[in-house]
């Protein structure tokens, strides 16, 4: 696993037991400790001295007696569950290009590269019989072209996206409020496990967190970070889906809504993102699939499979952002011979991962993947 060293990532783990080291003062600690390893082992004057403020302070001198990092990992090895900092390759790239990413992601089953291209599908728990057929009809046909189907557990719309998604025989990830050593809700204990087997559970609470209210609305942030876009299919106007689709919106994510009966309360919410212009009505997956610049998906997935990135094109990947850059450009900073540049751009636009704006000007395409491609291999 690249990114830290297991001695380092279980200081990692550790810090995450503590409620008050979030995103910003995680940072501020990776920033001032050469480790943080250091920074666990650091006295009061120097975690002060490294910004965080005197509560938390207070905080992580008294929890260090009771927390034991190499328990820690032990603990999460029995229970099959991985850890991932924000400095590992197995870190969802777009997770990580969020203010608010959590600073230790914990996974149970398997996230793949090919996760990149997902959508989230969120919707009230009380669903009608025309939001669930809406939700079987979405997420199956995204499947079948190769799109993951994100969601969160939860009753309802949740779950009917998950269960065709594995009918479809596709991926799905679920995004939990607690720990995942524990389902929530209960009685989806047996769709969890079928999900880690065809995708895996996420979350950013270490295991033995219990669910709380309050931890729902945050774990949408995850649900919408990891996604390409979000697809409202029913949903009151102060629901979960509602708040998942502000969250995205703020995330720079696309946003879609299936339009319901202007008289049931639980397509108000939905209504409402379409009439005031924030979300985009749909009524078929290739409405999604084209407004993502993905109708190509399972053509391009299989290119991948079948020419997988070589040390040429991820070095190339390197260099190329979402802002535009010239073949001549690209070819000084990898310091590659024009004819090999011009050859594996020409490669990567067949498998979608960059496109050309303009004459000879690259950028990356939205749906390429970052977390595959290494070029030590």
């Amino acid at each position: 696993m690249a990114g830290v060293t297991p001695e380092e990532r279980k200081y990692w783990v550790a810090f995450s037991r503590i409620s008050r080291i979030g995103s910003v003062r995680a940072g501020l600690l990776q920033s001032h400790f050469s480790s943080m390893e250091e920074a666990w082992k650091a006295s009061a004057a120097e975690l002060m001295a490294a910004g965080l403020d005197r509560g938390t302070v207070t905080s992580v001198v008294n929890s260090r007696s009771s927390i034991d990092p190499d328990a820690e990992v032990e603990g999460l090895q029995k229970a099959n569950i991985k850890a991932y900092c924000w400095l590992d390759d197995e870190y969802p790239a777009r997770l990580r290009e969020v203010d608010d990413k959590p600073p230790v992601l914990y996974v149970r089953g398997n996230l793949l590269p090919d996760d990149e291209w997902a959508l989230a599908i969120v919707g009230t728990r009380r669903a009608t019989p025309y939001g669930r057929q809406a939700a079987e009809h979405f997420a199956s046909d995204l499947s079948r072209h190769r799109i993951t189907i994100v969601s969160g557990l939860a009753r309802g719309i949740d779950a009917v996206a998950h269960r065709a998604a594995l009918a479809a025989g596709g991926r799905t990830i679920a995004v939990l409020a607690c720990g995942l050593d524990l389902v929530y809700p209960p009685e989806h204990a047996k769709l969890a496990q079928e999900i880690m087997q065809h995708g895996c559970l996420l979350s950013d609470y270490p295991p033995g967190t219990q669910p709380r209210s309050e931890y729902f609305p945050r774990r949408n942030r995850i649900l919408s970070a990891i996604s390409l876009g979000v697809l409202v299919v029913e949903g009151d106007v102060d629901s979960g889906a509602l708040i998942t689709a502000r969250i995205a919106l703020d995330q720079n994510r696309e946003v879609f809504a299936v339009p319901g009966s202007i008289y049931s309360p639980t397509y108000r919410g939905a209504n409402k993102l379409i009439q005031d212009g924030e979300a985009k009505l749909v009524a078929i997956a290739a409405d999604i699939l084209e407004e993502l610049n993905l109708t190509m998906a399972t053509h391009q997935l299989e290119l991948r499979e079948v020419l997988p990135a070589d040390p040429t094109e991820a070095r190339l990947l390197k260099v190329i952002s979402n802002q535009p850059i010239h073949i001549d450009e690209v070819q000084r900073a990898s310091g590659l011979p024009i004819a090999t540049v011009s050859g594996a751009l020409a490669m990567l636009e067949l498998k979608g991962m960059v496109k050309q704006i303009g004459p000879m000007n690259f950028v990356r395409a939205r749906d390429a993947g970052t977390v595959a491609y290494s070029v030590s291999k």
